[in-house]
């Protein structure tokens, strides 16, 4: 079948979506207000984009009230967040910040999270997670009514220690870090569980062995 995003309604653009792009990272957003209340919430519209600055993407959907998100609201004020990775053991607290609590309701407290300061951003980042990106907005992007995309530069980047194979060579455990993401439909994740690799081919590999095979015939 064929959709034409254009003609159809919020929720049914949202289904479409959210249903072929998967899984998605969640970066768990912990930001501060102007006023300086702090705020976490998660985002599965996310992802890496560059490494020259290191550049992260942050997609910030409209709220259900008019005006942005507390999220969006902070990171337009104060240009800083932090990006938390979520592993399985924090499914529930990630969860549980996804409430639609008013303004003044601090998620991190709600849930019950410990936090420790950051080293070069305001908000603090979330203490047990596999890594945390202190970031700093490089373009605040209007894209929608109250909705935005935010670019970033990862400034520093806390990895847990018991994830870390070798540090000279920043080998990492990846699958230990257990992280979850986002499917389709209402509430469903997914573990890191069931992997296959492919090793990326080169043009020389290539050329070489069509040359042997030709050689063969």
């Amino acid at each position: 079948m064929e959709f034409d995003l254009r003609q159809l309604e919020k929720s049914e653009r949202y289904k479409i979506l959210g249903s072929c792009v998967t899984p998605r990272p969640i970066a768990w957003v912990t930001s501060r207000s102007a006023d300086g209340v702090l705020n976490a919430a998660p985002y599965s519209f996310f992802n890496v984009m560059g490494d020259t600055p290191p550049t992260i993407a942050l997609g910030l959907l409209a709220s259900a009230v008019p005006g942005f998100k507390d999220t969006a609201a902070n990171i337009r004020a104060t240009g800083e967040f932090v990006v938390n990775l979520v592993d399985e053991g924090h499914a529930e607290a990630m969860n549980l910040t996804c409430i639609d609590a008013p303004p003044e309701v601090d998620e991190i407290a709600l849930a019950g999270l410990e936090t420790a300061p950051s080293r070069v951003v305001g908000p603090p980042r979330i203490v047990g997670v596999p890594a945390s990106f202190e970031c700093r907005t490089l373009h605040f992007l209007e894209t929608g009514p109250a909705q935005s995309v935010v670019i970033a530069e990862v400034l520093v980047a806390h990895v847990a220690d018991a994830v870390i194979l070798d540090p000279d060579r920043l080998h990492f455990d990846t699958p230990a870090m257990k992280l979850i993401a986002r499917l389709h439909g209402a509430g469903w994740y997914s573990r890191q569980t069931d992997t296959f690799q492919m090793t990326r081919p080169t043009w020389a590999e290539r050329t070489a062995t069509e040359a042997a095979t030709r050689e063969r015939r």
